[in-house]
């Protein structure tokens, strides 16, 4: 059995593979590589119409080759691969997967590890070897690839394992394939999932007058994976958009045996064919330097594209709700300029806003905490009444809130989920529904401004707010930075429904129930509450015991962390110079079962470096009301985990966000119980110059 090692120099941020490997290969005759793959590959009528169906293939151009190895060597490959290969377990925003080291650096590998691989340097060999590297030229058109820079790793993928949108656009790649070791005595069944999808792009003209490709939110065509099958295509900035679907967990009322479930992971080498290497056939001076401007992550970070992003922020002033007559709007510069919730204020408050979050010692409590870590996190914050109308409104599979269409955002290599905006001008209370009461009436009010600028301390200005839904499967927001010069608060009112997203087992506030008693409400309410939670929630790094019914894939050791119920959906602040996966914490020195790969990667998946999403801490609560936790900070080291929250019933958190701060939520896994849903907003923040004028009495 395979042990899942964790290693810091499995972590290593070098290059992809940039030195010079002594290229095996062209030592070898080549009548000994042909035999190492499937009969006919290399005939010219084979060729010719690979070369065919390449050239006709959409979204983009792609290929898919069936029996590409010689089946006796490629079983032998899976056998070593199992009984010898350490991986690494690896997660970010953008992927959740189980990795090798870089198996084209076997040279480095001493005599008796290679001893125990000999079929997986056999493949190694004949996948760069210069016949099959001469085929893929060919068949994709895509130009000379090396032989001396290369660049394969196994990736498998268990139940929740997946890897969202991407290009793989970095460097000097220039074919990406992927060749697929699922069980060959059990076919890999298209339900299971794992399936490599890609994405049409449409040609937008941008302000500029220039015409740019944006992936569409939706794939359109489906792999599923399949023994000893071969999926590769050009790798081409802004259009070789790609993901691999989430490989499912087996239902719980599945009649699926044990033995069935057990080989349900998805185990492929993948890798890519890079440009040639200077002294090679094909090099092209200065090519390589080129493409390197073109990465997926400066795409990711650029700013010439976000005009196409939907949705874009839309910043509008709050207006006032407490009027005495419903026609009247806007508000008055004295109303506005008030220090204090008046109480035409407080009576429009408390129709939604639990009572004891509007006193004057909780809103100073509230100042003090945040002016200290400047993170909030509220449970029960709407009152019972009002949030027992949203629940009854929201249970089910598949409650719908609202009679309005959510809009999916796009492109997916940024973020898919889908949104709604504040009606404008809003319809009468009477006439909307609790959701869109939030939506339209208490977040974009002045009040709600008013609330929060005393809870935080903080003079606020314009604000932009959408109701989101990020469905289970599906939906996913990647880690982007702001980027403003002055810092914005951002608040998350997370209004999820169903439970098991990491937040159950945390304490239960119970500090608004005394001042709730005098609105009658019903004690059975309490039972409606109890997901909603305080701060510095649960992540990856905190671990429940798997399913029973989830036996674990015989790649990974008995004893392994891995969390098999974590299902996502939990949104998440880091510092903006956190480095990417750096699992150093996470050596097992002890788990000695088989070969280290050499790894000189942060990451084999094409997504580029990212951020860990591994590295979180379980908070303690706070010594003040039950019903306030704030975030945990860093306290016992730099981990670069800044906020962690995840989807729960009735919880704000409040975060002051200042620029670089990255931010993202994380994609759902279609093991949830339900989708998340929540209301997200910014607001502006002014600097009222009382800083200043505070440090100068200091001095």
């Amino acid at each position: 059995m395979v042990s899942a090692k964790r290693s810091a120099k499995d972590a290593g941020l070098a290059e992809s593979n940039g030195h010079p490997k002594k290229p095996a290969t062209d030592q070898q005759q080549h009548g000994n590589m042909r035999e190492r793959f499937g009969p006919d590959l290399f005939d010219k009528e084979t060729v010719s119409n690979y070369a065919k169906d390449y050239a006709a293939s959409a979204p983009y151009k792609h290929a898919v080759v069936s029996h590409l190895i010689n089946d006796s060597l490629l079983r032998n490959v899976r056998q070593e691969i199992l009984e010898n290969i350490h991986f690494t377990p690896k997660e970010t925003d953008i992927y959740k997967i189980h990795q090798s080291g870089d198996l084209a650096n076997l040279d480095g590998l001493d005599a008796s590890s290679l001893e125990r691989l000999p079929s997986l340097l056999k493949l190694r060999d004949a996948l760069y070897g210069s016949e099959f590297r001469h085929w893929i030229s060919e068949v994709s058109g895509a130009g000379p690839v090396s032989g001396r820079k290369t660049d394969m790793a196994v990736n498998v993928y268990v139940p929740g394992c997946h890897l969202l949108c991407h290009d793989d656009v970095i460097g000097s790649r220039r074919v990406s394939y992927i060749l697929y070791l699922t069980d060959p005595d059990k076919p890999w069944q298209a339900g299971w999932g794992g399936a490599l999808r890609l994405y049409p792009v449409d040609d937008r003209k941008g302000e500029d007058g220039k015409s740019y490709k944006v992936p569409r939110a939706e794939w359109s065509k489906v792999i599923p994976p399949a023994w000893n099958q071969l999926s590769f295509f050009a790798v081409q900035p802004g259009e070789s958009f790609h993901d691999v679907e989430e490989v499912y967990h087996r239902p719980a009322s599945s009649e699926e045996g044990d033995e069935v479930d057990g080989s349900r992971f998805r185990m492929a080498i993948s890798g890519w064919f890079h440009i040639p290497q200077e002294g090679e056939e094909g090099y092209e001076p200065g090519l390589e330097e080129k493409l390197a401007e073109k990465s997926s992550l400066q795409q990711l970070q650029g700013k010439v594209k976000d005009q196409f992003d939907e949705p874009k922020d839309s910043f509008v002033e709050p207006e006032s709700r407490a009027k005495a007559n419903p026609t009247e709007t806007g508000s008055s510069k004295d109303e506005e300029a008030a220090e204090e919730l008046s109480e035409k204020d407080l009576e429009f408050l408390l129709q939604y806003m639990t009572p004891n979050y509007l006193t004057p010692d909780t809103v100073e409590e509230l100042s003090d905490l945040f002016a200290e870590e400047s993170t909030l996190q509220l449970s029960n914050f709407l009152n019972k009444k009002f949030s027992a109308q949203l629940r009854e409104q929201m249970d089910g599979a598949n409650p719908a809130p609202t009679k309005r269409e959510m809009i999916t955002s796009r492109p997916p290599h940024k973020h898919r989920f889908q949104y709604l905006r504040p009606s404008t001008p809003p319809s009468a209370a009477a006439e909307l529904s609790p959701y869109e009461q939030l939506l339209d009436i208490l977040l974009p009010s002045l009040e709600f401004r008013k609330w929060l600028s005393l809870a935080t301390g903080l003079t606020l200005a314009k604000c932009s707010i959408l109701a989101r839904r990020f469905r289970r499967g599906l939906d996913y927001q990647l880690a982007q930075s702001y980027e403003g010069e002055d810092s914005q608060l951002e608040f998350t009112l997370s209004l999820t429904p169903t439970k098991g997203w990491g937040a159950d087992d945390l304490p239960e506030a119970n500090g608004e129930a005394e001042a709730d008693a005098d609105e009658g409400a019903e004690d059975d309410n309490d039972d409606e509450e109890e997901s909603a939670t305080g701060k510095g929630k649960r992540s990856e790094s905190q671990k429940e015991n798997p399913s029973a019914e989830e036996t674990a894939p015989e790649i990974l050791p008995e004893d392994a962390d891995e969390d098999e119920d974590n299902v996502g959906g939990y949104e998440l602040y880091m510092a903006g110079d956190d480095l990417a996966d750096d699992d150093d914490d996470a050596s097992d020195a002890s788990s000695n079962h088989g070969v280290e790969v050499p790894a000189n990667i942060a990451s084999h998946t094409g997504a580029g470096d990212r951020r860990s999403a591994k590295k979180q801490k379980k908070p303690s609560a706070a010594a003040a009301d039950p019903a306030i936790y704030q975030s945990n900070g860093d306290e016992d080291g730099d981990d670069g985990i800044l906020f962690s929250n995840p989807a729960s019933w009735n919880t704000l958190s409040v975060v002051l966000r200042d620029q670089g701060t990255l931010k993202f939520v994380k994609y759902v896994s279609g093991k949830a119980a339900g989708d998340r849903w929540d209301f997200t907003g910014a607001f502006g923040v002014e600097d009222d110059g009382e800083e200043e004028v505070g440090e100068e009495d200091e001095e």
